[in-house]
């Protein structure tokens, strides 16, 4: 299968390391132009802005805080301003908080803004869009096999609840997009390895049946399928790319 997303623009955010980052390589490696955002990591940013046109795509990284709604908004206006429209867009940016609900000296600030950042900037950032995908457009959201199962640790309900809800979006959106011809679907992640993983990668790599733990290529090539023509009768769909741990 040859994938082809030449005169494309995709939106990434979240991508200047870890699983965001691989996305943005993958998808410029097969032709499309790329933005995507950062908060902190700008030597990063900057650096991946020089791998993406060093293959021959247009490339700008635009400093946005993913858990501001209004910020979210300016992004995708921002990506249309430099690039003349919006093709794709594959919401990535997302925070781990963990702490357990009945903690007496829990943060509920650090869980709201989790929320924030997965949740809510992901739907201000949708509607966005939704005034600029035509015909073909793509939205990809990536989530986590925790939105179906906890795997038995304690401390990452809020996280898993943030990925369930992007699910339920997802389901809706699919319904709201699809006679407009734009897809939207859902890539399932199981434990991967970024910094975003606090587990011991060793262990956790002999729970998985591949006996491996993800790798941000792993993720960046079901994006590439669901961004592609290949994908034009898929929407709704939640691509799980755990190495069979769900199953």
């Amino acid at each position: 299968m040859t994938i082809s997303l030449q005169d494309k623009v995709a939106l990434v955010t979240g991508g200047s390391r870890g699983v965001g980052r691989g996305i943005a390589l993958r998808l410029a490696r097969d032709g499309a132009d790329i933005a995507f955002s950062y908060v902190n990591s700008k030597d990063q940013a900057e650096s991946l802005v020089d791998e993406l046109t060093a293959l021959g795509v247009r490339a700008k990284a635009f400093r946005a805080d993913a858990a501001s709604a209004s910020e979210a908004v300016g992004l995708v206006e921002d990506t249309v301003a430099e690039f003349g429209r919006l093709d794709v867009l594959v919401h990535n940016a997302a925070i781990l908080v963990t702490g357990r609900l009945d903690d007496p000296d829990r943060d509920d600030s650090a869980h709201h803004r989790q929320f924030a950042v997965n949740t809510h900037a992901v739907a201000a950032a949708t509607r966005a869009a939704a005034a600029h995908l035509g015909e073909g457009g793509r939205i990809i959201l990536i989530s986590s096999i925790g939105a179906i199962q906890t795997g038995g640790n304690p401390g990452y309900g809020d996280y898993t609840a943030t990925k369930a809800a992007i699910e339920a979006y997802a389901r809706s959106w699919t319904h709201e997009f699809g006679p407009r011809g734009i897809t939207v679907n859902v890539v399932q992640l199981g434990p991967t390895g970024t910094d975003m993983l606090p587990l011991d990668h060793t262990a956790l790599a002999q729970t998985v049946p591949l006996r491996r733990i993800g790798k941000p290529e792993d993720a960046a090539a079901a994006v590439a399928f669901l961004a592609s023509a290949e994908a034009n009768h898929v929407s709704g769909a939640t691509l799980r790319v755990d190495g069979g741990l769900s199953a």
